[in-house]
């Protein structure tokens, strides 16, 4: 739910492509889709990242390059495979947790068999998956999002806050079960969330002497389960990594996936991840020109070389929608922008297909009306790509004067300082944007629009870091417009995606991520509703109509659903993974 820090990463990788008319086809197109066919058994791969990952530790990792790896070497409770984003499957879960009738008892049976990599060896038991959740929410193992999916389990701590704790809600009543008792009815989430990281076992007797340390040292050596490993030495530190420059991933030999049910076919024999590829120019045009390449954890190739692979290889580029939506946060609690006629004025103005030219253009993905993308449990009951767009602010993308107008009409009649459908006041209202592009330029085209109506906007571009951790996730602030905010997925639940941003009970003076801070008490009352909705069609229904609320309250503009752009050698059957809209190391193969 709360990725400020892989938002970053994917950032990068939607600004890449800057020009408009790659057409971007359906997943039957031979360059379109994840690509999960069979492949072939051998062969070194090799990864082009322009940096290193974030963490290599499980509990830490929180980067879409992180979790790429992770999902190769490693294996959690739950899994998804990758041409499927909206369905969780079993993977050292043995079946589907069961959810108590209250959605506040959580039951994981555990599969028998699985053994770690050297030098731990043993098998994987309950009790791994317990601590490597209390170790989330500990100071030493900076977990980014323990507090936000797993705080209501119960005596769990604050997170980030002190050293390793039991916590109560969490017990092993054998070494093939694991219990989470919760003190809200949140079943149906946490369940979802066992499909991240946090949910990769951690044996305690190996890592808690790492963990004794502030930082952990436990990235340095971490017990693999998946059918890959980093190369380690006898006491098990990382010698195949060289943090900027080599991962070296190679088969793990205690890693049987027919016999313990892995899902992943691992049909490589090994992988190599060269950082330092910082010339995202150079490193496309090596990857498609090589053998055994894929490319780039720093996103989509750039504008010219996109021209050329969509003109000369187009079976050698796939496209990831990247699960998220972008848009531009309305401070409501600040004057004049907590009347919701204003706010509708503006978003009906806006010309919403200019800021996505600013990131370019149609290629890189839809216009959004709403906070349910596509793919996205919920979105097609919202309605889909056309979601809301029977609101009149909303129906057109690239504004719509006269509807401004009306709403500018109404705001003047509620006593606010507008004229002949113009502000008149003489304030500068403080913006927080990128100074990087493409955001850089996605803010200036909102200024631009702004003073159209009269606005004069206090427009102060910083870096994309500083823009959450110090203004638009600070209410202290009072920022009043975040022309460069987005939510992307870290599962595929409607509540992920809606409750964090959306509901006023979520509104924190720090890393707040409900960033136009709306607190309307039908909408937080509503979630707290179809919070225990199991998984399902009701669920889905449920949290469609809190969209709906959310878009008739006119708390942001809505503005991007975009997509990711990969690319591969031509001898490299590349299988992208639809939850890290990443390459999927462990599907894809050489030809």
């Amino acid at each position: 739910m709360k990725r400020p820090v892989r938002f970053a990463l994917l950032a990068a990788a939607a600004g890449a492509v800057a020009f408009a008319g790659i057409g971007c086809g359906g997943s039957d197109d031979e360059g379109q889709g994840s690509g999960t066919t069979e492949g072939k058994t051998g062969g070194k791969l090799t990864y082009l990242a322009a940096a290193d990952t974030d963490y290599i530790d499980p509990g830490q990792t929180y980067y879409t390059f992180g979790f790429m790896i992770s999902l190769a070497v490693n294996r959690q409770l739950l899994g998804y495979m990758p041409d499927d984003s909206t369905t969780p499957i079993p993977d050292l879960a043995d079946g589907m947790p069961t959810v108590s009738d209250d959605s506040k008892t959580i039951t994981v049976k555990i599969k028998k068999g699985v053994k770690y990599a050297p030098p731990v060896n043993r098998e994987v038991v309950a009790a791994d998956f317990k601590y490597a959740i209390e170790r989330a929410f500990s100071a030493n193992v900076p977990n980014g999002y323990a507090g936000v999916y797993f705080n209501a389990i119960e005596g769990a701590p604050e997170a980030g806050a002190g050293p390793i704790k039991e916590i109560a809600g969490l017990t092993t009543p054998d070494d093939n079960t694991l219990v989470i008792k919760l003190t809200k009815p949140l079943g149906p989430l946490v369940v979802q969330a066992l499909s991240m990281p946090i949910a990769v076992p951690v044996p305690k007797e190996y890592a808690s002497k790492f963990d004794a340390k502030s930082p952990t040292e436990y990235d340095q050596y971490v017990a693999f389960t998946g059918p890959y490993m980093i190369k380690n030495d006898a006491n098990g530190k990382l010698t195949g990594r060289q943090p900027g420059k080599l991962i070296e991933l190679v088969r793990n030999p205690n890693w049987d996936g027919k016999a313990t049910g892995d899902f992943r076919p691992a049909y490589l024999d090994s992988i190599d991840i060269q950082e330092g590829n910082e010339d995202l120019a150079s490193a496309s045009r090596r990857t498609i020109q090589g053998e055994g390449l894929v490319c780039c954890d720093a996103g989509s190739p750039p504008a010219e070389v996109m021209k050329e692979i969509v003109t000369g290889t187009p079976d050698q580029l796939k496209y990831v929608p990247s699960g998220g939506t972008r848009y531009i946060a309305i401070n409501n609690t600040i004057k004049p922008f907590d009347n919701i006629n204003l706010r509708k004025a503006i978003i009906a103005h806006i010309d919403r297909d200019a800021l996505r030219l600013t990131r370019g253009g149609e290629s890189i993905g839809d216009i959004a009306n709403g906070w349910l993308p596509p793919g996205i449990p919920g979105s097609e009951e919202a309605g889909g790509l056309t979601q809301n767009t029977d609101l009149d602010y909303l129906a057109n993308p690239k504004g719509d004067p006269a509807v401004a107008r009306k709403y500018m009409d109404l705001a003047e009649a509620d006593g606010l300082p507008i004229k002949d459908g113009k502000w008149v006041g003489t304030e500068k209202f403080l913006t927080i944007a990128a100074n990087a592009d493409p955001g850089k330029k996605t803010a200036e085209s909102f200024q631009g629009q702004m003073e159209e109506l009269g606005f004069q906007l206090n427009f102060r571009p910083v870096p994309q870091d500083t823009l959450y951790t110090k203004f638009c996730g600070v209410p202290a602030a009072k920022v009043v417009f975040c022309p460069n905010v987005g939510w992307f997925k870290d599962f595929s639940d409607p509540q992920s995606m809606l409750d964090a941003t959306f509901n006023g009970n979520n509104i924190i003076p720090q890393g707040n991520v409900n960033w136009p801070q709306l607190n309307v008490p039908a909408i937080n009352d509503a979630m707290d509703a179809a919070g225990p909705i199991a998984v399902g069609t009701a669920r889905n229904e449920a949290w469609a109509a809190i969209n709906r609320q959310i878009a008739e309250q006119a708390p942001a503009i809505p503005w991007l659903w975009d997509k990711t752009a990969l690319i591969n050698s031509s001898n490299v059957n590349a299988v992208t993974n639809d939850i890290t809209t990443t390459h999927d190391l462990a599907f894809t193969s050489l030809k």
